[in-house]
């Protein structure tokens, strides 16, 4: 500046400005691990199109899968630190680095958190063929043939790969894991009956199940769910007390994006959702949305601490 308080240019000034003051002054990427179609993509899509609105800049939601969502997620975690590139998040995002050794990332290291948008079941389902009526008589072919009861998942740390693992474990079945790229793809398999079951997302479930293509077995969460209310839940289907698995899903920025952009981001982000179409667009996808939508810009996981357990 000189002598009369000035900046001397626009760079200087600019360089002087807080950081995120401009924030934000060009497009807004959202980085889906997982396939167009799935769960979080929709999501995403759904709060990036208010988001775009709120903060005047195109928010484009780009999918880049597979590996559970590794891929996607190192791509985010190695990108610029400046508010542009966010992650969306679920529960693979904390798990999958615990059982995958190949992966870098680590959620707390390289991530901060910037929004949670609540929980999602998953509700188990069979092909309409299936001769599986019921989740007991699924859990006895899984005890008579170890191993020959197959189950997809959306990849390896997913809310449907740890349904299926919790169940196993719960129940002391054998079960076998086929991961696919996404839930769609996962889908078309279990359409097919090229695998038994799945612990779908609701969401992606229910039309499936109306049709009478799938048959809900149980809910994963610890009550029943308002979109298929007369599906019981995993506890009340097997006779499983404590059985509980819900999806969260959130935003996240590489870590060392600046307060002041992430504090922008949330408040923009707290603001889609709280938009009345928007909540109205989520509750009907069967969402259960938390209270307090705004968070803390330090936390490293964006799990609604008050819709139970992130699985």
């Amino acid at each position: 500046m000189d002598a009369a308080g000035y900046c001397r240019d626009g760079a200087d000034c600019a360089a002087q400005e807080p950081a995120g003051a401009r924030f934000p002054a060009h497009p807004i990427r959202i980085i889906v691990p997982f396939s167009a179609g799935g769960v979080v993509d929709a999501v995403s899509r759904i709060v990036a199109e208010r988001v775009a609105q709120i903060v005047q800049q195109p928010v484009i939601v780009e999918n880049r899968t597979g590996a559970g969502g590794a891929i996607g997620t190192d791509f985010v975690a190695k990108a610029a630190p400046d508010g542009y590139t966010l992650l969306a998040v679920s529960p693979s995002h904390v798990v999958g680095p615990l059982l995958n050794s190949a992966v870098t990332w680590n959620a707390e290291r390289d991530f901060r958190a910037i929004a949670g948008f609540g929980s999602i079941p998953n509700v188990i389902v069979v092909p309409a063929a299936s001769p599986a009526k019921s989740l007991g008589a699924l859990l006895g072919s899984a005890r008579s043939q170890p191993g020959a009861i197959t189950y997809a998942s959306a990849g390896v740390g997913t809310s449907n790969h740890l349904s299926g693992e919790l169940l196993a474990q719960m129940t002391g079945v054998s079960l076998t894991h086929v991961p696919y790229k996404g839930q769609p793809e996962a889908l078309t398999d279990l359409l097919g009956a090229r695998v038994s079951m799945m612990a779908l997302t609701v969401a992606i479930a229910k039309p499936h199940v109306q049709s009478g293509k799938l048959h809900a077995l149980a809910i994963t969460s610890s009550r029943r769910s308002p979109a298929l209310p007369g599906v019981p839940t995993v506890a009340e289907a097997a006779n499983i007390p404590g059985y509980e698995v819900s999806a969260w899903f959130g935003f996240v920025a590489p870590r060392k994006t600046p307060d002041a952009v992430v504090n922008k981001l949330a408040d923009a982000l707290a603001q889609a959702v709280g938009n009345p179409d928007v909540a109205r667009r989520l509750r009907n996808s069967a969402w259960t949305l938390p209270r307090n939508r705004r968070l803390r810009s330090t936390a490293t996981s964006p799990a609604n601490p008050e819709s139970g357990p992130g699985c």
